[in-house]
């Protein structure tokens, strides 16, 4: 009996100490703090929008006030200056005299009360505007700060999809590359597969080489160090198939040479060709970059997508 009681406690125990693991909440909490911050701005918009016709309204109802007041008063002063001059006309008309006399007089006081009340509610209604702006003015840097990261992001992954895409588009070479300085008619023409171990460096002049990777790759790759500017130029006749900056590799242009055939050159200082030109052997592609290491330009052959050792291909 007690051994099974210490049993079951052991697993009471592991259980305890193993919760299962929560989800990552971190995207739907920062879906849900957009769509708050939104609400947010929609609020306050709506209410600067309706603090601001109410502003209008008083402007307007103002200018009408200071309008009855012109006319009223100059229609006061007229009557006013007369006097008891109507006296002469009868009681009857003097009386007349004085209603009209305090009915201009009550109607000018009103008037005044309109656009004095109409004054303080703007001046009011303009702090609270002022007060609703700067509210509005950190959640709306907010809110942009939000939208560039989105947009970031969205160019980023376009420039991904874009990356991985320019792998999956070869097409049969119809490229011939020369070999063995000018050749004659009939000469010797072949496909890239075929340079294997003889393919030039896509840099001229001295250069110190080492292996190298970018991402999760394998170190197959190749880094080539030159002065900065140098140009970095097609190894073999293509297509472009990116011209872009992405990731790791920094500015890049992936040539395809057909039957599943690529060759990557990348960290560029510039790029010289774009996306669907059709280029041959020795084509400026841009020029070598800078990098934490000094300048230098990361070339990289991809066959069928998979990344090959590019020193062999170089004969190195």
């Amino acid at each position: 009996m007690r051994r099974a009681l210490v049993f079951l406690l052991a697993i009471a125990g592991v259980s305890a100490a193993a919760p299962a693991p929560e989800p990552d909440r971190a995207q739907a909490g920062a879906a849900a703090n957009a769509a708050e911050l939104e609400r947010l701005l929609r609020e306050l918009d709506g209410e600067i929008l309706a603090t601001s016709r109410r502003l209008e309204e008083l402007q307007h109802r103002e200018k009408e006030a200071d309008a009855r007041v012109l006319a009223r008063g100059r229609a006061y002063v007229r009557l006013a200056r007369a006097g008891l001059l109507p006296a002469g006309a009868g009681f009857e008309e003097l009386i007349e005299h004085a209603v009209r006399l305090e009915r201009l007089r009550r109607g000018l006081a009103a008037d005044l009360a309109v656009r004095s009340n109409a004054r303080r509610e703007q001046v009011r209604l303009g702090e609270r505007l002022s007060k609703l702006r700067a509210r509005r003015a950190p959640l709306e840097s907010e809110h942009q700060a939000r939208l560039r990261e989105e947009t970031f992001q969205r160019t980023a992954e376009e420039r991904e999809r874009a990356f991985e895409r320019a792998f999956l588009s070869s097409r049969p070479s119809d490229h011939t590359a020369v070999y063995g300085g000018q050749s004659p008619p009939g000469g010797s023409f072949e496909r890239f597969a075929a340079r294997r171990g003889r393919l030039p460096l896509p840099v001229a002049g001295r250069t110190e080489v080492r292996r190298a990777s970018r991402g999760s790759s394998r170190a197959n790759g190749l880094e080539l160090t030159a002065a900065p500017g140098t140009a970095v130029r097609a190894v073999h006749a293509g297509r472009v198939a990116f011209a872009d900056t992405y990731a790791e590799y920094g500015r890049t242009v992936i040539l395809d040479h057909g039957d599943g055939h690529y060759t990557v050159s990348a960290n560029l200082g510039s790029i010289d060709v774009a996306v669907g030109d059709e280029i041959e052997t020795g084509t400026r592609l841009g020029t070598v970059g800078a990098s934490d290491r000094g300048a230098l330009v990361y070339f990289e052959i991809r066959v069928k997508g998979e990344i090959v050792n590019a020193a062999e291909w170089v004969g190195l």
